[in-house]
């Protein structure tokens, strides 16, 4: 892997590990007894970049790729599978829907 792309790499898991025991942990067994979708995370998330993660800067995503994606998935999921999962449904299917616009 090249130096840059590891580098960024690095910084987005550091980032989203951070998000998530600041932002999520503290939260997780709430949300699950409660059945509480936290929309107030996603907006957050959206604010750190990670939801527009495939979108490109052009059209006011983060101009990532699929290894950033990948890593911010995984970094989410560690503390809670059902944000990672929902951060990677919003992000795969906006990027599937408009791909044909952005290409």
């Amino acid at each position: 892997m090249l130096p840059d792309v590891t580098e960024n790499i690095e910084m987005i898991a550091r980032s989203v590990r951070d998000f998530s025991q600041k932002q999520i942990k503290p939260n997780v067994r709430t949300w699950d007894e409660t059945q509480e979708f936290p929309a107030e995370v996603f907006r957050q998330l959206g604010a750190l970049g990670v939801m527009g993660m495939l979108v490109p800067e052009d059209f006011g995503g983060a101009g990532l790729g699929y290894r950033e994606y990948v890593t911010a998935i995984a970094e989410l999921s560690k503390v809670d599978g059902s944000i990672g999962l929902s951060m990677a449904a919003h992000n795969s299917l906006l990027h599937q829907s408009h791909s044909d616009v952005w290409e």
